[in-house]
């Protein structure tokens, strides 16, 4: 499927009736695994993509290069649509924000997401009037660069849990020309039945990153368009291997192995690459 394909597929995805799930692999690998089940476009996470590395989530830990080379390889790895975590847009300045809409299109993804929080040690939310200018310029590439862009109003995630400022930050990214809009953190279903009445474009909800844990039903009834779970599987996989360490230091068994994924299945969904071995 060529890029603008995959562009056109992953917005139309955005006004189906019902919510789709994208979920989120940290590498190729588990992209193959993910898009054999049958989903129809994939996310990146930051998280995932960083602790592959030994890194700490976050832009001071990830540069901009490391998130793409990730983002590539995803890409690489299936025929899906893929979107990316692009943290704070690895700039405070609009230009910057919009260069990396860019380079995330080169890249071959078709999607990608702007945080409205400083990122670094500081954190924080950004001042309103520099957020919007921040989206307007990436809205400016992704048109350019046929990118479905999303903007995250940050404020549960860094304790500033106000749903009416929540609110009035995503309408104005709407208005700077988001595609759709994200609010990571939403306290419950009534929160993000609230913030999808609120606003005009299709919203995405975070599923895994802290109860409740709502259905696709349920949110789809709510008026959310997709979800996603960020980070989640790559926490899963971690935690089954230290589950499985654990298990084998405390009890010198192996039983773990029952669950795994047969070698044969795994290599099946794989794909061959006959590389020089000099």
């Amino acid at each position: 499927m060529r890029r603008d394909q995959k562009y056109t597929a992953f917005l139309d995805l955005h006004h189906d009736e019902a919510a789709f799930v994208m979920p989120n692999p940290w590498d190729a690998g588990s992209a193959r695994v993910l898009a054999a089940e049958g989903f129809a476009a994939l996310a990146t996470t930051s998280a995932g993509a960083a602790v592959t590395q030994g890194l700490r989530d976050g832009a001071e830990s990830m540069t901009r290069a490391a998130i793409l080379s990730n983002a590539a390889e995803i890409v690489a790895a299936t025929d899906l649509p893929v979107s990316a975590d692009l943290e704070d847009g690895f700039g405070l300045a609009p230009e910057t924000c919009a260069k990396t809409i860019a380079m995330a299109a080169e890249v071959g993804l078709v999607g990608g997401s702007i945080e409205d929080a400083t990122g670094g040690e500081e954190g924080g939310i950004m001042d309103m009037g520099l957020a919007v200018e921040r989206i307007a310029a990436a809205a400016e590439a992704a048109k350019t660069h046929k990118v479905v862009l999303t903007a995250r109003s940050e404020n549960y995630l860094h304790g500033r849990p106000d749903l009416k400022d929540t609110i009035v930050r995503l309408q104005a990214f709407e208005a700077a020309g988001a595609d759709a809009l994200y609010a990571p953190g939403l306290p419950d279903l009534e929160a993000i039945r609230t913030v999808c009445a609120e606003v005009g474009k299709p919203v995405n909800v975070v599923m895994g990153l802290r109860p409740p844990f709502y259905t696709v039903q349920e949110l789809s009834e709510a008026g959310v368009a997709r979800i996603s779970v960020g980070g989640s599987l790559a926490r899963l996989a971690y935690g089954a291997v230290q589950q499985a360490m654990r298990a084998v230091l405390q009890d010198g068994a192996f039983a773990y192995a029952e669950g795994a994924m047969p070698g044969a299945e795994l290599m099946g969904l794989m794909r061959a690459q006959a590389t020089s071995r000099i």
